[in-house]
C-alpha cells in the first residue's frame, strides 16, 4: 500500500467539482425545458430560448470534463495498490516502509520495487550463431546443463526466435520454455544449452594450423596424386585449436599440416601420416 495524501485531496476536491456542475446543470436544464415550454405562447422570444439552450450545453460539457478529471485522479490513487502480474516469488524489494517513492516523470534515477519471478516454468534465452540460424525451429527440444547438477540433463522447448540476427553479436535470439514445477533451477542461473541442429550437408573439423590465409581468401593444401592443390574453403564455427569446413573439401581429402606461406600448386610433396593422440608406438 502506497500512500499518497496529495492525490486523495486532488481527488476529494474534483468530486466536489463534479457535483457543483452537476447542480449548475441540473438548474440549466429546468431553465431550458421552462423557457420551450413558454415559447410555445410566444411568452419569451427565441433568443431567451437560444440562450438557456446554450447555457445547458455549455454546463453539460463542463460536467463531462469534471468527470474526466474526477477518472484521471481515480487512475492515479488506484496505483497506491501494487499488484503482481502473476503468481510468483519476490525477489528483490528495492523500497521499505517511509520511503519515498518517485512517480518516474521527475527525469531522475528510475528504481524499481520489486523483481518477482515465476520458478514453475522458466524462460531462457539463448544467442545462437548465425551459421545455424536456419536450422532453429518452434517446438524443436533442447538439452540444458547446469555445473550444479553434473549427471542431470533438463529439457525445454523452442517456443520462438526473434526472427532477426543481432547486427552486433551476429546470431539469433531464441526463447526455450522449461517446466521447473519443483523449483529445482534458479532463476538467473548459467546453463549450457545442446540444440540438435539438422545440417544440409556434412562438415569437418580441421586444425588450425592447416589453414592457409591468401588475399583472396581462406585456403587448404589438398595432396592429389603426389602434388600439392590450394583449395579455397568455406570456415562455419570457430572452435579455438579446431575450425569447422562447411564447404570445399571432401572424405577422402588429405590435408597438408603447417603448409609454408610459399607453397603452390603443382608442388610434388611426399606424404608422411601424421601422429594422431591415441595413437599406439
Amino acid at each position: 500500500m502506497i500512500d499518497t495524501p496529495e492525490v486523495d485531496q486532488q481527488l476529494e476536491q474534483s468530486l466536489s467539482n463534479l457535483n457543483t456542475t452537476k447542480a449548475n446543470l441540473a438548474l440549466a436544464e429546468i431553465t431550458k425545458n421552462r423557457y420551450q415550454d413558454l415559447l410555445k405562447s410566444n411568452a419569451v422570444s427565441q433568443q431567451d430560448v437560444d440562450n438557456a439552450v446554450g447555457s445547458y450545453n455549455a454546463n453539460q460539457a463542463i460536467v463531462e470534463a469534471a468527470q474526466a478529471n474526477v477518472k484521471q485522479l481515480q487512475a492515479l490513487q488506484s496505483f497506491e495498490q501494487i499488484y503482481a502480474p502473476f503468481d510468483g516469488v519476490i525477489t528483490a524489494r528495492n523500497t521499505d516502509i517511509g520511503d519515498l517513492i518517485s512517480s518516474g516523470s521527475s527525469g531522475g534515477v528510475k528504481t524499481d520495487l520489486f523483481h518477482i519471478s515465476q520458478p514453475g516454468k522458466l524462460r531462457v534465452y539463448v544467442n545462437v550463431p548465425e551459421e545455424y540460424s536456419q536450422g532453429m525451429k518452434v517446438g524443436m527440444t533442447a538439452d540444458l546443463t547446469l555445473a550444479e547438477f553434473p549427471d542431470r540433463k533438463f529439457q525445454g522447448r523452442l517456443v520462438r526466435t526473434a526472427d532477426a540476427i543481432n547486427v552486433t553479436t551476429r546470431t539469433l535470439l531464441v526463447e526455450i520454455a522449461l517446466d521447473n514445477p519443483s523449483g529445482t533451477l534458479l532463476t538467473g542461473s548459467y546453463a549450457e544449452v545442446h540444440l540438435q541442429v539438422p545440417t544440409r550437408a556434412s562438415t569437418f573439423l580441421l586444425p588450425v594450423n592447416t589453414l592457409i590465409f591468401r588475399a583472396e581468401g581462406l585456403h587448404v593444401g589438398v595432396v592429389k596424386d603426389g602434388k600439392v592443390a590450394i583449395s579455397p574453403v568455406t570456415a562455419g564455427h570457430d572452435l579455438g585449436d579446431q575450425i569447422e569446413i562447411v564447404s570445399g573439401l571432401k572424405a577422402d581429402d588429405q590435408i597438408i599440416v603447417n603448409p609454408p606461406d610459399s607453397i603452390t600448386s603443382g608442388q610434388e610433396v611426399q606424404i608422411v601420416q601424421a601422429a594422431l593422440p591415441g595413437d599406439i608406438k
